[in-house]
């Protein structure tokens, strides 16, 4: 259908019959996908695209526009300032870009709460990323589109560049939000990823000032309506972990929690698809199908798509709305959580696979979202490297880190809720030497977690970080469970563990 009619964008420029699509459906667009050569049609009836330079968040690219209504709130340490004149220059060249180009526009709701929901509308030049933020986002019927007024609107011109002398960016790619504005505007990244993270930041913004945490975890919820969360940083197992099907998936990444329980702010899934295999994770690999949306994974000469290939990047990822989830929740709102996971992928191999944490331990942890980069993952990585992104999601964080923090620990000591540290990274060594926690093993500690077995054993505290280590635990192996007893050197595990704990105590002294 094609749209004639001002956005809210009324400013930067008027749309015309002959330039804009407006709320295609997904059969349209991934057509529309195909005929403008962005993409290819795979085996499996998903199509793949490529994003060229960037396959991931550019988080040096991102600002957010000074001097905006909620200046005084902005964690300014963590989000770049660019000025309103600047600004301005970037809308300036977004309107001349877009008289000339081909647009997609998509309206969709993030917020399944109606209470909470806000009504975003995007437009892009590719029309990939529109059936990406249509997937990914939750697709309003036909009758809301009839009384559809955008909150915010995002601009995604992947294509074009910036010049930093002039537009006051570091490089040719840009996302830069105004919340005086209710404007995002994205250039010069064809990375799809960037989008969704826009309106997460968005709502982190506006959610804690309404007393509701924002949160960048997933979610599933028990057949007797318990719900767990799970936090974690890119890698650690946090989709995977929560598509299970004795459960049903709230969301995969990004919920808010309010005094009347957990929404998804999302409608779709974003998995990461590097190794993924129909055996450890039949889930994520039955969604995807016709109207999944690839993203650099790479296709053999049968454009079968090969997920143990890491050419491209080891960021391969597919995005797919919940539908394609069996046994995804409808509406995706549950109650309050009775479990907590915070999810981390220890490189260094000296945190035990599962521990429980106290009030103050769960704080720690929150405020330092730590995990760990292994070699090969990123260039110039050699060995494992410490990474802590706090509240387990920094770069989307527009509030100073404690508003998120003190929200946590007051609704977990409200709802009572249980809080667990997961190890999901190596035993027997750090990497290199050891081995990854079989997935299976992670799977059981997971479920005695969540059926309740794991809090009736008995605990011993581990000497290094004085976390409690269940003594066994039901469906996994008794030997792994103690980090120490699995490496043969135990001198060097001591001197590996100490310097983690060195780390931790470094970074929780920031806050």
């Amino acid at each position: 259908m094609a749209y004639a009619e001002k956005s809210n964008l009324s400013t930067i420029c008027v749309l015309t019959q002959q330039q804009c699509f407006h709320n295609l459906s997904a059969s349209e667009l991934i057509e529309h996908a195909i005929q403008n050569n962005e993409v290819t049609l795979t085996s499996t009836g998903a199509i793949c695209s490529t994003t060229g330079k960037y396959t991931g968040r550019t988080p040096k690219d991102k600002f957010v526009v000074e001097g905006s209504n909620i200046e005084n709130h902005l964690w300014r340490e963590n989000n770049q300032k660019i000025s309103q004149e600047h600004f301005q220059k970037i809308k300036d060249k977004a309107e001349k870009a877009m008289h000339q180009k081909k647009l997609y526009i998509t309206d969709s709701f993030a917020g399944a709460d109606p209470k909470y929901q806000i009504q975003v509308r995007f437009i892009g030049e590719k029309a990939w990323h529109a059936l990406f933020f249509k997937q990914l986002l939750i697709r309003p019927k036909s009758h809301e589109l009839e009384t559809f007024n955008p909150d915010w609107t995002i601009i995604d011109l992947c294509e074009e560049k910036c010049n930093p002398k002039e537009d006051g960016t570091n490089g040719e790619a840009v996302i830069a939000l105004s919340f005086e504005e209710k404007l995002v505007i994205i250039m010069g990244t064809k990375y799809a990823g960037e989008t969704k993270k826009s309106v997460f930041t968005i709502l982190n913004a506006i959610l804690p000032l309404q007393n509701v945490l924002s949160m960048h975890c997933s979610a599933n919820q028990g057949k007797n309506g318990d719900v767990a969360l799970f936090f974690g940083l890119s890698g650690t197992g946090k989709t995977t972990l929560s598509a299970d099907p004795h459960r049903n998936l709230i969301g995969d990444d990004e919920h808010g929690w309010s005094e009347s329980g957990v929404f998804n702010i999302e409608g779709g899934c974003y998995a990461k698809c590097i190794n993924l295999s129909c055996e450890n994770e039949p889930e994520i690999w039955n969604a995807i199908k016709y109207g999944s949306v690839l993203e650099n994974v790479v296709l053999d000469n049968e454009r079968r798509p090969d997920f143990k290939d890491n050419s491209l990047t080891e960021n391969t990822r597919v995005a797919y709305p919940l539908e394609h989830i069996e046994n995804a929740l409808h509406p995706s709102i549950g109650s309050h959580p009775k479990n907590i996971i915070f999810l981390t992928c220890d490189a260094f191999g000296v945190l035990p696979p599962v521990s429980k944490l106290n009030s103050k331990q769960a704080m720690e942890q929150f405020l330092m979202g730590y995990t760990a980069k292994v070699a090969g993952t990123e260039s110039g990585v050699t060995k494992p490297e410490a990474t802590f992104s706090t509240c387990f999601g920094a770069p989307f964080l527009p509030l100073r880190p404690t508003v998120y923090a003190e929200l946590l620990k007051e609704k977990i000591e409200k709802h009572q809720c249980a809080v667990w540290l997961v190890n999901t990274g190596w035993t027997g060594g750090s990497h290199g030497v050891g081995s990854r926690i079989d997935l299976k093993e992670t799977r059981g500690i997971i479920t005695a977690i969540l059926n309740g077995t794991l809090k009736e054993s008995n605990f011993e505290t581990d000497s290094v970080f004085g976390l409690e280590i269940p003594i066994s635990c039901q469906g996994v192996s008794d030997h792994i469970l103690n980090p120490r007893s699995t490496w043969k050197d135990k001198s060097e595990y001591d001197i590996k563990a100490n310097d983690l704990k060195n780390m931790f105590i470094k970074e929780v002294q920031k806050f």
